[in-house]
């Protein structure tokens, strides 16, 4: 009795000074402090705990003088004086207590114990300064509803992904595959609660089906939260015809031909024909299931030959257009071929040759030309001046002259 005496007159006492510390105090992740003219500086910090989980609460002290520390709930009763707990709720366990710390954990907590903790310390003047807990709920449920389990290629369903009873409200992502999408959001607040519901809006196509859509949720109670669903989606038949035989080549009279179509579609296709276009199908022509087989072709065979094939969604088709050539139309084009090689490899020697000759004459003339200049300066080289360079050159040809004379 006397505690509580002595607790409700410290408290009539700090009324003012708590007041006066209301405006300034900050919550969130932040650290509150009270500092007195003594120097003692009362700490402690604000706390954000999911649901169910454990919240701790710490007073401390710097530069205790040994005051006396406890802390109260938000209705301001006392959880621990000192060591000691008068409040019957079990969840508050003491961890640590000494001049300096007061520190106390609340297990299993629930959205009721948020709110104010008050710390104070028996001080001349009291101090008091309050630590607030904000509790974190994940959603309760996330669920994806498709507005037709089945659809058809080209059309545009409707998804909504709906996260149940959060706190604070969930922030929802939608994926197809890899890529993000965006989504309309709505929130109801029920209470303390909130529940999103997010609306995709999505035009399939048949690369859709198989593909996973992905409804992710953003929320801080919770990580790697989402929840799928697979697109199925129904499309027409996709044909195409291919060529067996002849693997390579022309098609040529009396030869055969042998065409294969492939059909693939969700529903697979049930129904495939041949056909051919703009005209009746010859009657040499056998058609066995997706195989058709011409044994002998003619020039009569030509046409456009096409492929059908259909489900439940639709009907396509893929065309061969087929011209039947000589019979030695191939061999004819190898024969021109051969011609034209040996053409080319004849016109290439030629050019060659007479490049060498263009060469040959070249370097002959040059060579003839030095020695003719050579014979001309002949009978120069020993004169003193150019006029006796001639004379000599003069004489030397006339001496010339007269020896053959005197030869003959």
């Amino acid at each position: 009795m006397q505690i509580l005496l002595h607790q409700k007159r410290w408290t009539s006492r700090a009324v003012v000074s708590l007041q006066h510390r209301v405006g300034s105090a900050r919550v969130g992740w932040k650290c509150h402090s009270w500092v007195t003219g003594d120097g003692q500086n009362l700490v402690t910090e604000d706390v954000t705990v999911v649901e169910g989980d454990v919240a701790t609460i710490s007073c401390r002290v710097k530069n205790s003088d040994d005051s006396v520390i406890q802390l109260l709930n938000p209705n301001r009763q006392t959880i621990y004086f000192r060591d000691f707990r008068p409040l019957k709720d079990s969840r508050f366990q003491l961890v640590n207590f000494s001049n300096s710390e007061l520190r106390v954990s609340l297990t299993n907590v629930s959205i009721s114990d948020e709110g104010r903790y008050f710390c104070q310390l028996y001080t001349d003047p009291p101090q008091e300064i309050y630590t607030t807990i904000t509790v974190l709920v994940p959603p309760r449920n996330l669920v994806i509803d498709i507005q037709k389990e089945i659809a058809v290629e080209g059309e545009e369903i409707e998804l909504n992904c709906t996260a149940m009873a959060s706190r604070p409200a969930t922030t929802i992502r939608w994926f197809k595959g890899n890529k993000e999408l965006t989504g309309k959001s709505e929130v109801e607040q029920w209470s303390d609660m909130y529940t999103v519901t997010s609306q995709l809006l999505l035009k399939v196509g048949r690369e859709d089906d198989g593909v996973p859509v992905i409804c992710l949720v953003d929320h801080p109670a919770v990580k790697d939260l989402q929840t799928q669903r697979y697109l199925e989606v129904m499309y027409k038949p996709q044909v195409r015809v291919s060529q067996n035989y002849p693997v390579q080549g022309l098609t040529r009279e009396g030869e055969p031909l042998e065409l294969t179509c492939a059909a693939f579609g969700k529903p697979q296709p049930t129904d495939m024909r041949w056909l051919r276009v703009d005209d009746e199908m010859p009657q040499h022509v056998v058609v066995s299931g997706s195989n058709l087989l011409i044994s002998n072709l003619n020039k009569t065979d030509n046409g456009t030959y096409r492929c059908e094939a259909s489900n439940a969604v639709g009907k396509s088709h893929a065309d061969y257009m087929l011209f039947v050539y000589d019979s030695r139309a191939g061999e004819e084009g190898a024969i021109r071929s051969v011609d034209h090689a040996v053409v080319g490899g004849v016109v290439a020697v030629v050019v060659f040759a007479m490049l060498c000759l263009l060469i040959i004459l070249g370097r002959y003339f040059a060579r003839h030309k030095g020695t003719y200049f050579t014979h001309e300066a002949k009978g120069a080289d020993d004169a003193a001046d150019a006029d006796t360079a001639i004379i000599n050159a003069e004489g030397g040809q006339n001496n010339s002259e007269e020896k053959k004379e005197y030869f003959i």
